[in-house]
């Protein structure tokens, strides 16, 4: 069973250069695209020409951010369970630039001791390189 999804966003250009209070806006803003509700924010400054690192803490979840404007990327995760929709809340950070370079990573969060479906497909390789499948119940 999914119990929610975590997303891991990679930005390559002008997300770096925010300042806090650009970004807690930015993230307050991808919070309400993606249905959640922000209970608390946090965002600190490292020095006049450091970074930012930001929290908000929703009641799904959270959503991160962490600037690197020395190296014009920035880093942000979204993690957001139940009714939320975390990938509207992407959307929304990637629309902000949307000449950046832009690479998002989804993991679903799922329970081991309920699985999504009732059976598992393994693909094994065999010594010739063919793919075989097998079913596990």
């Amino acid at each position: 069973m999914i119990l929610g999804q975590h997303l891991l966003i990679e930005c390559h250009g002008q997300h770096a250069s925010l300042e806090s209070e650009e970004l807690a806006a930015l993230l307050c803003e991808a919070a309400a695209a993606g249905g959640a509700t922000v209970l608390f924010q946090h965002f600190h400054k490292f020095g006049d020409q450091g970074g930012v690192t930001g929290v908000l803490i929703l009641a799904e979840s959270h959503i991160t951010v962490h600037t690197w404007p020395e190296y014009n990327y920035a880093a942000f995760d979204i993690f957001m369970c139940g009714e939320a929709r975390p990938k509207d809340a992407a959307a929304v950070i990637v629309a902000r630039f949307p000449t950046a370079q832009v690479e998002i990573k989804t993991v679903d969060r799922a329970s081991p001791a309920h699985p999504t479906t009732p059976n598992r497909v393994s693909h094994q390789h065999d010594r010739f390189g063919a793919t075989t499948h097998s079913s596990e119940t």
